[in-house]
């Protein structure tokens, strides 16, 4: 007979606590985004060419990718909670090297570290997952989502007014206090009174069966895939847009498309009641509706796309139910047993950012071949492979519940 105790129960996350990792995505996912707005500023700060100054952010990308790779499966071997007090202590520390430095090799030094200890934003959502009622956690998935949107906003907005009211040195400043702040009060925001059964593996075997479990789990694979299409989706369309809009024959300055941006606002209001409505509906269905949405939005990029009023239109449908995608694909995941989530969650990170990674050189590749009506079959294309792989899903997951 079995005698042994069974695992103590989670306590659910209280309201306040789930809003309060939701800033702390926010804070944590902004420093990859400050620069974007003040990187002349930057470059000029320490005497740099464009190109060098673009090392900062790619190297940053470059890290982030590797940690995912090789910090995230942790998430299955040590506490989310531990892993998490850790990572956001080394990226404040990080973060505090880039307001010494003077020197541009050791700012870039410190902000390629910085991306590759940035892995809270992936691991809180695990966490958050065993700590919330079933009914609720695509609602909670959804907040968590909305505030990687809400963080990169704010940074880019944020930046480009400090700055100009201040300069590039001071954004750092400020954005060095948030992370102590945030560091300072994790203890008390990941409190929780019992925590779950880790995985006993040894480290390399659970980040060679980051391969494996996605080898066994297909719904994952799809997922991952369609979430990589999305996010490349993503990113070939406003890299596009943005030469697009500069362009001589439409003759849009770059404060225009950065004003456009923040469009993308939209969605950290109805990201969450969308993962409210997937939760009653099913994760795989929901996707499937905003994947038939977003197609019809990009195929409206093309008529409307020589103004930027009419551009409102498109960019509206897209930025209503683009994270949705995310989310629900997300829920797949959390789905599953709570000891794999987090080496399934590498898997699908990972296919993500390379997915965005596909999106930014083919979206500038396609405009300078066939311009802004290349660009718009290009996104059209993209987006009937997301449509595709969603109906795949969905009519997996139904013959599969007819089976059972």
């Amino acid at each position: 007979m079995n005698t042994a105790a069974p695992a103590p129960a989670l306590a659910y996350l209280t309201r306040t606590q789930e809003r309060a990792l939701a800033l702390t995505i926010a804070v944590v996912t902004a420093n990859a985004y400050y620069i974007h707005p003040i990187i002349g500023e930057v470059a000029r700060g320490f005497g740099v060419s464009e190109a060098r100054i673009g090392l900062v952010p790619a190297l940053n990308q470059l890290a982030l990718a590797l940690g995912i790779l090789l910090l995230l499966p942790l998430g299955d071997f040590v506490s989310n909670r531990r892993l998490c007090l850790i990572f956001v202590a080394a990226q404040t520390l990080c973060l505090g090297g880039m307001v010494l430095a003077r020197d541009f090799a050791l700012f870039t030094a410190a902000s390629t570290l910085l991306g590759f200890f940035t892995i809270a934003p992936y691991l809180i959502p695990a966490f958050a997952s065993k700590r919330v009622a079933p009914e609720r956690l695509g609602q909670v998935t959804a907040q968590l989502t909305a505030a990687v949107i809400f963080g990169i906003l704010v940074a880019r907005v944020g930046a480009g007014i400090i700055a100009e009211r201040a300069d590039w040195h001071t954004v750092y400043v400020c954005a060095f206090v948030l992370m102590v702040a945030v560091t300072a009060l994790m203890p008390i925001t990941m409190r929780s009174e019992a925590t779950a059964k880790q995985s006993q593996a040894h480290y390399g075997a659970l980040l060679a069966s980051v391969f494996t479990l996605a080898a066994r789990h297909p719904d994952m694979r799809i997922s991952a895939a369609i979430q990589g299409l999305n996010f490349a989706t993503f990113t070939a369309s406003w890299l596009a847009l943005a030469l697009h809009l500069t362009s001589p024959a439409m003759g849009y300055g770059t404060d225009n498309v950065g004003y456009l941006a923040g469009i993308a606002a939209i969605s950290i209001v109805t990201t969450p009641r969308l993962g409210r409505w997937a939760d009653k509906v099913g994760a795989r269905r929901a996707r499937l509706v905003v994947a038939i949405v977003q197609i019809g939005g990009i195929a409206l990029f093309y008529p409307f796309g020589f103004s930027i009023w009419t551009l409102l239109v498109p960019l509206l449908l897209v930025n209503t139910v683009g994270p949705t995608i995310d989310v629900t694909g997300r829920m797949t995941l959390f789905a599953l047993a709570p000891e794999i989530r987090t080496r399934l969650t590498t898997s699908y990170i990972v296919t993500m950012f390379v997915g965005g990674a596909i999106g930014s050189a083919a979206g500038t590749a396609v405009y300078d071949v066939g311009g802004w009506a290349g660009t718009c079959m290009l996104l059209l294309a993209m987006s009937c492979g997301v449509l595709a792989l969603a109906f795949l899903a969905e009519w997996r997951w139904t013959r599969q519940r007819q089976e059972w």
